[in-house]
């Protein structure tokens, strides 16, 4: 049997529920399955919030009940001033994150390979990902001032540092034989990061990135109570407004609509998490 007569029969061999194990293949099952498990979970905190609303622990001016929370959640997301927040918001963290990571990954490539350059700069790194980011806004303030560049400049100091680590444990995860292999074959400097270090570090890379976002949006979200832009409506400058007027409902509104956010922008790396480890053969296409 060929190797293309095997995988053809791998794929066409259907799992324990009879599905195909065509990787990427619809399935309403599997989009079932996908769901229930969430759903429960939303079900299961929306169950406790009222039955915590109805014990009557806090004022329902302190804590509402999820009915009036999400009413006026519907209420904000009828209005534009919402959307311009989130569109804003997001702006900020596309363009934070994405310097962020040329940054990481640059800095990442130069520290990886030298032992010298890691020596010096890898505790510095390692440092800077532990640093709390809401300590860098005093520094960000006074050099930038309150505007956007502060808020930016935290991003990317935040989250840098995860995205250069994801980049040195994956050039650590490469096995010596593959690149006694590459040099070997002539491959060295920029072609051996191009053909062999960054492709076998690809999945380690991805699971940076995502843990790069988590830190990027937590910055986000400080940065945007802690620096107010002047005539520019976000995300936090709704949740700053719903706190200076003792607004709850408005407040756990605009906390479900960040809670949200972060988990859709977390899906989408988990889905890319998902889609590389297959392609590297590292899960098994008939379990995604």
């Amino acid at each position: 049997m060929t190797l293309s007569n095997l995988e053809a029969g791998q794929r066409a061999t259907p799992n324990a529920e009879g599905e195909s194990a065509t990787p990427g293949r619809f399935s309403t099952r599997r989009l079932a399955r996908s769901l229930w498990a969430p759903g429960v979970g939303l079900l299961t905190v929306l169950a406790g919030w009222q039955a915590v609303y109805l014990s009557g622990w806090k004022p329902s001016f302190v804590l509402p009940g999820p009915a009036t929370a999400l009413a006026s959640l519907w209420t904000q997301a009828t209005q534009p001033l919402l959307w311009q927040a989130i569109a804003t918001t997001m702006t900020r963290a596309v363009y934070g994150f994405g310097l962020a990571v040329v940054i990481g990954l640059a800095a990442g490539v130069v520290v990886s390979r030298n032992r010298l350059v890691r020596a010096a700069f890898g505790p510095i790194i390692t440092g800077m990902q532990t640093m709390p980011a809401i300590a860098w806004f005093p520094f960000a303030i006074i050099f930038f001032g309150l505007n956007t560049a502060a808020i930016v400049f935290v991003i990317v100091i935040g989250t840098a540092p995860a995205i250069a680590t994801a980049v040195i444990a994956g050039s650590d995860h490469i096995p010596p034989l593959l690149l006694r292999a590459a040099k070997t074959m002539g491959l060295k400097g920029f072609t051996l990061y191009r053909h062999l270090i960054l492709p076998a570090s690809l999945p380690v890379f991805v699971t940076g990135l995502k843990q790069g976002w988590a830190f990027a949006w937590r910055s986000l979200m400080s940065g945007e109570l802690v620096v107010i832009v002047t005539n520019t409506a976000s995300i936090g400058v709704l949740l700053e407004n719903a706190q200076n007027m003792s607004d709850m409902p408005s407040a756990i509104a605009v906390m479900i609509v960040i809670l949200t956010l972060g988990i859709i922008i977390d899906g989408l790396f988990t889905f890319l998490d998902n889609v590389v480890r297959r392609s590297w053969g590292l899960v098994d296409a008939s379990e995604s």
